[in-house]
């Protein structure tokens, strides 16, 4: 997936070529894209990177992954389904 990742002050701008549509989001989507890059992760594994990147103490499992499923629905990450 090709992205365009431009900060624009408090917020950013994200441009999914593939679509053609511009998202404006603000903290934690440029920092759990930045995360996930190119690589496919649990939940938890991305929670627990995220959480010693950040030095998160009381890191919220569930509010991960309420912002994992938006992301899905804007079209900004995939999900994989292990086989």
């Amino acid at each position: 997936m090709t992205l365009r990742v431009v900060p624009l002050d408090a917020l950013t701008l994200i441009y999914h070529r593939a679509s053609g549509i511009t998202h404006v989001v603000d903290a934690p989507v440029p920092e759990i894209l930045q995360e996930l890059g190119d690589e496919a992760l649990t939940a938890p594994a991305l929670l627990a990177r995220m959480a010693d990147r950040f030095a998160l103490i009381d890191a919220d499992g569930a509010a991960l992954e309420a912002r994992l499923e938006e992301l899905v629905i804007a079209g900004l990450v995939e999900r994989v389904c292990a086989t």
